[in-house]
């Protein structure tokens, strides 16, 4: 399963690319916001914000060299079709997000015959999934968190698209979105996710056990030992 960084934060992307583990990244327009908001940016118009989230966008593909996700904010096809090609002229690693609706699957099949990648975002049925993928997503992101707030399983889902996928030959890979926790990351890569999206903190827990940090304290405390003994 690869492993994205769920932020528009370039910092962020900064130091989780230097680990050697990041396979990309997916932002929205509310990240990048919060973003530039955290950095103390202000911005007079909306024309003057989206000039900076296209900025954003750019620099986040020529720093990790894989596919970014950007969001569409139109609401109508027309829209979507031509802010996405907007969008992926931007960089080939560019990647369109699109919202599961009529409007969204109009501009998706539009978008991918013309070569587009399409993620296609806020899935929350195995139909919505299908629906997608027939479509010409390349991508499909069911929302594993804001399904576990609704008392089902957003793991089951995953599992779920990952049988009907296989079972028809469908290519589409499965992006495991709205990762709250590390044992989000385990379970999705046990259900058959393709991709993990996953928020800075949570990204950074990954990689933290405490028996990890107790080793490496006795094995920098026994080599002191040992100098002192030469």
């Amino acid at each position: 399963m690869k492993l994205y960084l769920d932020t528009a934060n370039v910092q962020e992307i900064r130091e989780i690319h230097a680990m050697g583990v990041l396979s990309g990244v997916t932002t929205n327009p509310s990240l990048v916001a919060k973003a530039l908001t955290q950095a103390g940016e202000r911005f007079e118009s909306e024309a003057a914000f989206y000039e900076r989230f296209t900025g954003v966008v750019r620099e986040i593909a020529e720093l990790v060299q894989a596919p970014v996700s950007a969001e569409a904010l139109s609401t109508d096809a027309d829209g979507m079709v031509a802010e996405g090609k907007k969008l992926a002229a931007l960089s080939e690693h560019v990647v369109i997000k699109l919202p599961v609706t009529a409007a969204g699957l109009a501009a998706c099949r539009r978008l991918a015959d013309e070569g587009v990648a399409v993620n296609m975002t806020l899935i929350f049925s195995a139909n919505q999934a299908l629906l997608a993928a027939r479509a010409g997503a390349r991508y499909v992101s069911p929302f594993l968190g804001r399904i576990d707030d609704t008392g089902w399983s957003g793991v089951e889902l995953v599992r779920t698209i990952r049988e009907i996928y296989d079972l028809h030959g469908i290519e589409a890979e499965i992006i495991a979105a709205s990762i709250r926790h590390p044992q989000h990351v385990t379970e999705a890569a046990l259900a058959g996710a393709d991709i993990a999206t996953i928020p800075y903190g949570v990204f950074k827990a990954l990689l933290k056990h405490p028996l990890t940090d107790i080793g490496i304290e006795r094995f920098l405390s026994d080599w002191e030992k040992a100098k002192q003994e030469l």
